[in-house]
């Protein structure tokens, strides 16, 4: 196997006894010859999420604080709207295909999208061994909304590992704490029927039959629209490869942005503890985007 795929299938056998460990039991060779033929392996997993603090250090440090990753219920407004506090109703799919490549595919038990809920009390940048300085960078951040897709490839013939998602986020507010600026009520959904997502020049609004290749005439296809355009899209690759342009870099981290498509509105925007108005952007979208990310 390649390097990528290598760590897709390291990934999903550490991610394994989470849902399993209650009834982790060696297996002998004749069930491991049982299992060698199926068509792949389902997890079912439910979970929340508790860091007291996530610290990335060079000289001086980047710490987060406080961090619980659960059901929307986690903050106060998905609580309000009627969900739980778990991570939950979740379906992963493994699969290795007969090309080889493997996929991951995070659904659900239930159909309906994976709502999620987020708490951070705070990000803040400490300073090194010299000295005690430090400075919140933002500090108070809830949000909740929903996951409608989320898929992993690892592509042999390539080496890439091609993520695409869809979500949206219901409602997110946190506090820029360096600059006194709040944001309150921050949404994010999909780009809807008027955005012409395969650049043909023709949207669903006016009247377009196919939208990246999904036909809307059948019963599929209206499914995969409804994630197309009501939620926010995103495709990237990763994988190692050179710097860009005139960079002599290599063996870098390579992250291709494909596209992301969305629609984000801010409810209220605060300075000094009042509000000087919402912003709203219509039909956002992010092409041809690259990066090269490498120490130094």
């Amino acid at each position: 196997m390649k390097g990528l795929k290598k760590l897709a299938l390291a990934t999903a056998v550490a991610a394994a006894p989470f849902a399993a460990h209650a009834e982790l039991k060696a297996m002998n060779d004749t069930a491991m010859g049982d299992v060698t033929g199926q068509a792949g392996v389902t997890i079912e997993l439910e979970t929340k999420v508790s860091i007291g603090q996530f610290k990335y250090t060079d000289e001086g440090s980047f710490a987060v604080n406080d961090i619980v990753l659960g059901g929307a219920g986690v903050t106060t407004g998905g609580a309000a709207a009627g969900y739980n506090d778990l991570l939950d109703q979740l379906k992963i799919d493994i699969d290795v295909q007969d090309d080889g490549d493997a996929t991951i595919h995070v659904g659900t038990l239930d159909g309906n999208p994976i709502d999620w809920g987020m708490n951070v009390g705070s990000m803040e940048l400490l300073a090194g061994n010299t000295g005690s300085d430090s400075t919140t960078l933002i500090s108070n951040m809830s949000g909740w909304g929903n996951l409608a897709r989320l898929d992993f490839r690892v592509d042999t013939a390539t080496d890439h590992l091609n993520i695409q998602a869809a979500f949206d986020v219901q409602d997110m507010d946190f506090d820029v704490e360096f600059l006194g600026v709040g944001i309150r009520d921050m949404k994010i959904t999909g780009a809807g029927a008027n955005f012409d997502y395969d650049g043909d020049g023709q949207t669903l609004a006016g009247g377009a039959t196919t939208e990246f290749g999904i036909d809307t005439t059948t019963a599929a296809g209206q499914q995969q629209l409804g994630v197309l355009t009501q939620f926010a899209n995103v495709n990237l690759d990763v994988y190692k490869g050179n710097g860009l342009g005139a960079s002599t870099a290599t063996d870098v981290l390579r992250v291709d942005v494909n596209n992301v498509v969305m629609d984000m509105s801010i409810g209220s925007i605060e300075i000094g503890g009042a509000s000087i108005g919402s912003i709203a952007m219509d039909n956002l979208a992010i092409t041809d985007t690259k990066l090269a990310i490498y120490g130094h």
